[in-house]
């Protein structure tokens, strides 16, 4: 279908002296809380706080209302900023480089400059926030870096909130080469820590050097040079490549119970990547906030995350890419079994490595075609991506637009209900009060 823009105005003449305030006027505002467009509602949002001072239903029309400074959205579709709940600023996707190149060759400088465009660009797209990065994935703390430029107003981009590197057991998530003994040196991708103390220990570490959440693996294919999948090919596989590969636990009940409980003394939200059963269930029971991936959950674990109020992350834009396609739709008959069972999503499509930096949209669609309602999917990408966060652990408010709440609004040129790319559709962004976005165009950075 072809969308007209319609065209935003900004009340004529100077501003108010000394004012800070503007008004935001809209007839179509999507309310993440009771997960409905309600009309007729207006924002007035604070420049110096970057919050919403007041929100309120009009008795008047929009061109009534107007006062000096404010912004008539009338005609597009309002509501909070996007949350993508698991990226990775530094990784752009694998069709275009793998990973080992990517982690391996590629320069510090030139993946920071990279994770720079990143940014600029989910931000356009109309993420306000990366709720979660997930991991360097090779560059260790640089992640803290990138945040406070954004927070400093350096560069643009969504509020992050980021892991540094994530925490595994010893020689579970590693780069793997075969010519180590050649002296080859590859980069570390994971806080190694073993034993309830040791994990302990990881989270501290990783807290003490500015991460926002824990992110920990609780499996991965620790075995995988057993039949090395890159190179000359294995000739006789006892079974196909992910077979012969499998993923493993990587902690105990001991370790993972200690590694939550040491998150929530220092105050923060700890993610698992998971993908077998026993590992994520084992997440849900030791208080892990959410389980990411996870394609095919069995009845007792999604049981398990519903009676421990786990998250579950699908990532559906993994499974979605053609080399996962095999098994996509079955992932998807369960996000939606999982949303039908009561448990809380949050859209987060590994974005970087698979859905491009700027395309986390992608998430958003697969959640609302696996057949959960459009209204409810955007509630679980705005509210859902703050509550993967650690929601008041952050000490923000975002994902809906209420008084005190971060001031992030988005746009969309067409109506997301009828219309399945709409939410590729932004025409204005706001950030913190800021506006990066309006009329299509972008206002205040090249």
């Amino acid at each position: 279908m072809v969308s007209i823009r319609p065209r935003q105005s900004v009340a004529a003449g100077p501003a108010v002296e000394g004012s800070n305030e503007y008004t935001i006027h809209t007839d179509n505002l999507f309310d993440s809380y009771k997960k409905a467009f309600v009309s007729n509602i207006s924002v007035t949002v604070d420049k110096t706080s970057g919050l919403i001072k007041k929100v309120f239903e009009r008795s008047d029309s929009i061109q009534n209302s107007m006062r000096i400074g404010d912004v008539n959205l009338g005609g597009l579709f309002i509501m909070p900023g996007f949350v993508d709940a698991h990226a990775h600023i530094f990784l752009h996707p694998y069709t275009e480089r793998s990973s080992l190149e990517q982690e391996r060759d590629e320069s510090l400088v030139e993946r920071v400059i990279r994770s720079t465009n990143h940014t600029r660009v989910a931000l356009l797209a109309g993420y306000t926030t990366y709720s979660r990065d997930l991991g360097t994935e090779g560059v260790q703390t640089a992640d803290t870096n990138v945040r406070d430029a954004i927070n400093r107003g350096i560069i643009p981009g969504p509020r992050l909130f980021v892991a540094t590197d994530p925490i595994s057991s010893t020689g579970t998530y590693d780069m793997r080469g075969e010519n180590r003994l050649g002296g080859t040196i590859l980069p570390n991708l994971t806080d190694a820590a073993d034993g309830v103390d040791g994990c302990r220990q990881a989270v501290r570490r990783r807290l003490g050097l500015g991460a926002d959440l824990i992110k920990v693996y609780g499996d991965y294919r620790r075995r995988a040079l057993r039949f090395p999948p890159n190179g000359t090919p294995i000739k006789f596989l006892p079974g196909d490549i992910n077979k012969s590969n499998p993923s493993i636990q990587a902690y105990t009940m001991e370790e993972m119970v200690a590694l939550a409980d040491e998150a929530k003394r220092g105050q923060c939200a700890i993610a698992a990547h998971c993908q077998t059963n026993e590992a994520a269930a084992m997440a849900a029971k030791a208080g892990f906030t959410s389980v990411e991936h996870l394609p095919i959950p069995s009845e007792d674990t999604l049981l398990a995350f519903k009676e421990h109020n786990t998250i579950f992350v699908p990532t559906l834009s993994v499974w979605a890419d053609p080399s996962a396609a095999f098994q996509y739709k079955e992932v998807a008959a369960l996000t939606k079994k999982a949303y039908d069972m009561g448990i809380q999503l949050a859209c987060g499509g590994d974005t970087g490595g698979f859905p491009a930096h700027g395309e986390s949209a992608l998430e958003l669609e697969l959640i609302v075609e696996a057949g959960v309602p459009v209204e409810e999917a955007m509630s679980a990408c705005m509210l859902g991506g703050w509550k993967a966060c650690g929601g008041d652990l952050t000490g923000y408010r975002f994902g809906y637009l209420g008084e005190g709440w971060c001031a992030d609004i988005v746009g969309l040129a067409s109506d997301p209900r009828k219309d399945k790319k709409a939410f590729r559709n932004v025409d204005f962004v706001m950030k913190d009060a800021k506006i990066w976005k309006s009329g299509g165009n972008v206002v205040g950075m090249i």
